[in-house]
């Protein structure tokens, strides 16, 4: 059986208008530039209405040591808060921008009520691991030295990721471990991509989906690592320690190939005495709550992550 079936009838709807829309899904074009500038093409057609409640001012801020200046978007919500969540966006650390990922950005600014600060890493395969890794660090950083500015009590603050920036936040979070700082109150990696080697069941069975693929995975940790060993901080389930990292939320989707790197790095962030919080979503696949935004599954996945969000902070 394929496992496109077992996907929620609901969620699927937009999957296959993209999958007419674009045979075999994004990872069907070979060249990396056109892949992008078809995902930037498909998503600034999205008409997204402006939230009044939320402002938004762009920034540069120093990179890493002898590196570039980055960029970053900044959101504060309307009201006065102290709450300050570091974002950090997907697309395999190959694809993604922080426009691309605004409409998510706005909608944890509004709706927990906290200033967001989203990073605009560079990414592989022009700049491999360690560089989309030290770009977040050199953000979180930033955010964290700046709490004063930004209106944020600097013991207020988390981390949150989804897919590649699942992974990105994990890696942040271990480095903040083991570089003395920032202190974080909590991480949330949504489905984060955090293994290279592409041998769990999951990533065997999810093939065909159309969204994130085994194939897809394969080519993408290739450009990420540029031929070299992964280490914990490019693949976080190669950590051996995961000791002294912040409170953990993690969801995944039955029918996401990183199902099971997944769910198996929540079980050992439990058994490291790591407070952990992990859903799995029947008939969900990979980022299937952005396709299908009013789909009662996603409204489910998104009730219980702002739910937590305004737990992890309050």
């Amino acid at each position: 059986m394929s496992r496109r079936e077992l996907i929620d009838a609901e969620v699927r709807v937009p999957l296959d208008q993209l999958l007419d829309a674009l045979p075999g899904g994004f990872n069907a074009i070979p060249d990396i530039v056109q892949r992008r500038a078809t995902v930037e093409a498909m998503l600034s057609g999205i008409e997204v209405p402006d939230n009044p409640n939320v402002t938004k001012e762009d920034r540069t801020i120093p990179g890493p040591d002898g590196e570039p200046d980055i960029s970053v978007r900044i959101y504060r919500p309307a009201g006065k808060t102290e709450k300050g969540i570091y974002f950090i966006h997907g697309g395999g650390m190959i694809l993604g921008s922080v426009e691309g990922e605004d409409p998510v950005a706005t909608k944890i600014c509004d709706e927990v009520g906290a200033v967001v600060v989203s990073v605009e890493y560079r990414l592989s395969p022009e700049n491999p691991h360690p560089v989309p890794a030290e770009d977040c660090y050199a953000g979180l950083k930033w955010m964290a030295a700046h709490s004063g500015e930004l209106g944020i009590n600097p013991e207020k603050l988390g981390v949150y990721g989804g897919s590649a920036g699942g992974g990105l936040a994990i890696a942040v979070a271990l480095m903040a471990r083991d570089r003395g700082g920032p202190a974080l109150k909590f991480m949330m990696p949504i489905y984060p991509m955090i293994d290279d080697t592409n041998t769990t069941a999951s990533t065997q069975e999810i093939v065909d989906i159309g969204i994130w693929d085994r194939a897809g995975n394969i080519q993408a940790w290739e450009w990420y690592l540029g031929g070299k060993p992964a280490d914990q901080y490019a693949a976080p389930t190669r950590a051996e320690d995961l000791a002294g990292l912040p409170p953990a939320f993690i969801d995944v989707g039955t029918v996401d190939m990183f199902r099971d790197e997944d769910i198996a790095f929540a079980q050992r962030l439990m058994q490291s005495g790591v407070p952990t919080e992990l859903h799995i979503h029947p008939g969900s696949y990979h980022a299937a709550e952005t396709f299908a935004t009013d789909a009662a599954l996603s409204q489910r996945i998104w009730s219980l992550r702002i739910d937590a969000l305004k737990r992890f902070l309050s």
